[in-house]
Parts: C-alpha cells; sequence; structure tokens
C-alpha cells in the first residue's frame, strides 16, 4: 500500500468528457449529467484500504445529495490483471453490497483517469453547474488506522456551499489514498513526476 496525494487539478477546469460502461454494460457519458446541479466524479476501486474506510460515507453522500440535484459518479481505472479484486465483473457485487445508487463506472483504458489527473484511489473532483472544478480534495481527514471518524466533513463543506450558490474555499487538502494501478507503462507523466 503506497500512501499517494491527489495532483489538485487546477481549480475552475472543465470537466474532461467521458464515455464508459457502469456495472450493468450500460454506456454512461459526462453528458448525462449536464442538466445536474452539480457533479461530483470520484476515482476508486474495491480493494484499497482508503476506500473500503470511506465506502459507507460515500454511499451516504451519493444519496443525500443526489436527493439534492447533485450528480455522482464513480469510475474505477485501475489495472484488473494485476489487482483481479478491481475487475469489471466483481464491481457490479461491490455496488451491490456497499449501497452506490450513483453508477459505478470501468475505465479499462485509463485515459479517463488520466484526462482528470487521478493518482490516488478515493481522489474527488466536483463540479459545478457548468461542469467546472470547483473542489479537488479530500473526503474528510479520517484514514485506516486513526481514530477520527469518517463524516466527509471536507466534501460536505464543498457540496453544502456549491447547492447554497455560495465561495468554495481555494484551501483544499488533497485526497490520500493508494496508487492508481497503472497498466505497465501506462502511468501518465505527471504520475512519474514529469
Amino acid at each position: 500500500m503506497v500512501l499517494t496525494a491527489s495532483t489538485m487539478l487546477e481549480l475552475g477546469a472543465q470537466a474532461p468528457p467521458f464515455s464508459l460502461p457502469d456495472t450493468t454494460g450500460k454506456t454512461v457519458c459526462l453528458d448525462d449529467f449536464k442538466n445536474a446541479a452539480g457533479l461530483l466524479v470520484v476515482f476508486l476501486c474495491n480493494h484499497c484500504p482508503y476506500v473500503k474506510h470511506v465506502q459507507y460515507e460515500l454511499a451516504t453522500i451519493g444519496r443525500e445529495y443526489g436527493a439534492k440535484g447533485v450528480a455522482m459518479v464513480s469510475i474505477n481505472a485501475n489495472d484488473a490483471v494485476t489487482y483481479p479484486d478491481d475487475s469489471f465483473a466483481r464491481m457490479g457485487d461491490e455496488a451491490r453490497r456497499i449501497g452506490y445508487s450513483f453508477p459505478y463506472l470501468y475505465d479499462e483504458s485509463q485515459e479517463v483517469a488520466k484526462a482528470y489527473q487521478a493518482a490516488c484511489t478515493p481522489d474527488f473532483f466536483l463540479f459545478d453547474r457548468e461542469q467546472r472544478l470547483v473542489y479537488r480534495g479530500q473526503l474528510d481527514d479520517a484514514r485506516p488506522g486513526k481514530t477520527t471518524t469518517v463524516t466527509g466533513r471536507d466534501l460536505r463543506r464543498a457540496l453544502d456551499a456549491l447547492l447554497a450558490g455560495q465561495p468554495i474555499s481555494k484551501e483544499q487538502q488533497p485526497s490520500m489514498g493508494c496508487n492508481i494501478k497503472w497498466k505497465t507503462g501506462n502511468a501518465p507523466k505527471y504520475f512519474l513526476g514529469g
């Protein structure tokens, strides 16, 4: 387990497009969320202990903020050959077990993860109604092995401010988690420090 920080994509960036299969095989696209009050894109996977630590809070946030008009989508970009627990075949079981109410998409090529400059799981990207990036930070400061309770505090503050039409603080702490498991030779330059 390698602790990796989010790359902190530039605020104001336009949401990169995607067109990926969900756990039922249905294709889900960025344009599917053009009428949402906001869009939360989360890079996660099945096996990561950092994701496992927060997965039920993610399910709660999906239901709670989905009811308020914020769309949420999660994307698994891990190399499933090296990490078979993260395979497309196992994603549907995981989504049902946790109670995800949002699409769980598979980025087999890892091109969407690269477009978002995703680096870790979980990695959060909150976009406004115009699909411009307004938050790319941590869920909260809870981590596996710490006694801090998982509350989603930081992300919830950003979501609440977005819905209230209030400015979101630019002081954002990077998400921390396992590095995305890149296919051999596929790690992007931003991930390698290049």
